[in-house]
C-alpha cells in the first residue's frame, strides 16, 4: 500500500514538474542563467531602427554615454492597463518617474528571477504597451531634435516598420551589481514606401558621411564589430543591427 502511496506521490510530481518545464520551456535559459543571482534581474523591452546603405549603418550620439553612438530606438513604454499584469509578475520599474518625466513608464526595470518566463511571456504577447514601430515614431520625435534636426521629424507619424528580427541579449552579469540582466531587442527595418520615409533615409544617410557632422555618424560592419570608428565608441547593442550576437560589453553611462 505504501509502495502504491509513494508511486502516486512521484508520479504527480513528475507530472507537475513536466508541466513547469513544458510551460517555460522557450524560457528556461532565462531562468537557470539568473539562478547564481537570488534577488532580481534587470530587464528592458527596447526598438531599434536600422538604416542601412550597403554596408553602412546609420547611427545617432547617445547622450547618456557621451562619445558614443548607436541605432535610433529606445525603451518602449508600457500603458496604465498593463499595471495588473506588471504587478503579478513583480516587475519594478528601475526609476519612479513623475508625471512629465521622459522615462516615466519606460520597460525599464527589475524582476523576480523566477518570474522571468511569465515577463518574457507578456512581452511576446505585445499587449498593454508600445508596439516597436509605436516605440520608433515616439524616439524618432526626441532623437531627431537631440541632434538638432528637428526639421526632419515632419510625417515620422506615418512612417512604417518591418521587423527583421528579435533578440533576446542575456543573461549577463552587471559588473560591480549583484543582479544580471536580460534585454529584449527588436530590430526594424524603415520601409521606404513613399517619398517622406525616402527622403528621410537618404537625409539621414547624407548627415551621417558628413565628416562635420557632429551627432551622426554612418558606421561599417567592421566599425560595429571592432566597436569602434576613428574617435567615435559605437554601442554593444548597435551589432544586432548586423546580427543576433554582440562582441563587446556594455559602455558605463552617465549617471
Amino acid at each position: 500500500m505504501l509502495t502504491g502511496v509513494a508511486a502516486g506521490i512521484l508520479a504527480t510530481l513528475i507530472t507537475g514538474v513536466s508541466a513547469v518545464f513544458w510551460r517555460n520551456r522557450r524560457d528556461l535559459r532565462l531562468l537557470w542563467g539568473a539562478v547564481p543571482y537570488r534577488r532580481t534581474t534587470r530587464v528592458s523591452v527596447s526598438a531599434l531602427l536600422r538604416i542601412r546603405d550597403d554596408d553602412f549603418c546609420v547611427l545617432f550620439h547617445t547622450p547618456y554615454t557621451s562619445g558614443s553612438y548607436g541605432p535610433p530606438g529606445g525603451v518602449c513604454k508600457y500603458r496604465s492597463t498593463a499595471e495588473p499584469d506588471l504587478e503579478r509578475i513583480g516587475f519594478r520599474p528601475q526609476r519612479v518617474a513623475r508625471e512629465g518625466d521622459p522615462m516615466r513608464a519606460d520597460l525599464r526595470g527589475f524582476v523576480p528571477r523566477q518570474k522571468l518566463p511569465a515577463f518574457a511571456r507578456w512581452v511576446r504577447k505585445g499587449a498593454d504597451r508600445e508596439s516597436g514601430p509605436e516605440c520608433l515614431r515616439r524616439e524618432l520625435v526626441e532623437e531627431l531634435a537631440e541632434i538638432g534636426h528637428p526639421e526632419l521629424v515632419y510625417g515620422i507619424e506615418k512612417l512604417d516598420f518591418m521587423l527583421i528580427r528579435t533578440v533576446v541579449d542575456g543573461p549577463h552579469r552587471v559588473p560591480g551589481r549583484d543582479y544580471r540582466q536580460i534585454r529584449f531587442h527588436h530590430v526594424y527595418n524603415l520601409v521606404t514606401n513613399d517619398s517622406r520615409a525616402v527622403e528621410l533615409r537618404e537625409r539621414l544617410l547624407e548627415l551621417g558621411r558628413d565628416g562635420s557632422e557632429e551627432y551622426v555618424i554612418c558606421a561599417s560592419g567592421d566599425d560595429i564589430i571592432q566597436g569602434r570608428q576613428g574617435d567615435h565608441l559605437i554601442g554593444s547593442h548597435t551589432a544586432f543591427l548586423i546580427g543576433a550576437r554582440k562582441v563587446w560589453g556594455e559602455l558605463p553611462s552617465i549617471r
